[in-house]
């Protein structure tokens, strides 16, 4: 039985203007297992990222998601992938919790009155439960950005540098939570400049340079 990709890319390409962020590039993720993201700022993992994600749509080439083309299959892959980025999408004047609340009603999970407490309890955020977004630090707008990936419990998990901005506890913690999406069976592509921690954390390597995959030097 052939074995069943969470990724697989053939030749894209990304376009911005004149730029290209990504050049023929090609590569499989299987499910279940995870994939560290390196280069250089500039290189394309954010770009791949957000391609991966339905954010985006590649200007040549196939890309499929979970079986399913990118493009034509985004609204079926949408409930299913899950990034998080530098750019966190919340609420500025909601709450913490209000945030969060909203993300359960949009998941179909508004009936599990204790889904987020238990999340911010966990993600050490109860304190500044009720405090506005807008007042967050740049580490705790992380914290609830994981705590929304959390609640949506993806099978595809795209982190971009989540080790930023979080304090050394904080990065234990998201190494923990790395580790859990992985024993729970969710693929995870993982960017970071970090790369002997992010190489202790994933099966898989994929070096870019100027939207190209190399080997890691």
């Amino acid at each position: 039985m052939a074995e069943q990709l969470a990724v697989e890319a053939v030749d894209i390409s990304k376009r911005f203007g004149a730029r290209w962020a990504l050049a023929r590039l090609s590569f499989g993720l299987p499910q279940g297992r995870s994939l560290l993201l390196t280069g250089h700022n500039g290189s394309g993992k954010t770009t791949l990222l957000r391609l991966i994600a339905t954010a985006s749509f590649p200007t040549a080439g196939t890309l499929r998601v979970l079986g399913h083309d990118a493009r034509a299959g985004r609204d079926q892959l949408r409930p299913h992938v899950a990034l998080v980025s530098h750019a966190s999408f919340h609420y500025e004047d909601l709450t913490a919790a209000q945030n969060l609340t909203l993300s359960a009603k949009f998941l179909g999970r508004g009936g599990e009155p204790n889904l987020v407490p238990e999340l911010l309890e966990r993600m050490g955020l109860s304190e500044r439960a009720d405090s506005p977004v807008r007042q967050f630090s740049a580490g705790m707008r992380k914290r609830l950005a994981i705590a929304r990936l959390l609640m949506k419990a993806p099978k595809v998990a795209l982190l971009d540098e989540p080790f930023g901005e979080l304090d050394p506890a904080g990065i234990k913690q998201m190494e923990g939570l790395i580790r859990e999406l992985q024993s729970q069976g969710t693929s995870v592509v993982l960017a970071t400049h970090l790369v002997e921690q992010g190489q202790s954390l994933t099966n898989e390597r994929l070096h870019l340079a100027a939207g190209r995959k190399v080997d890691a030097s």
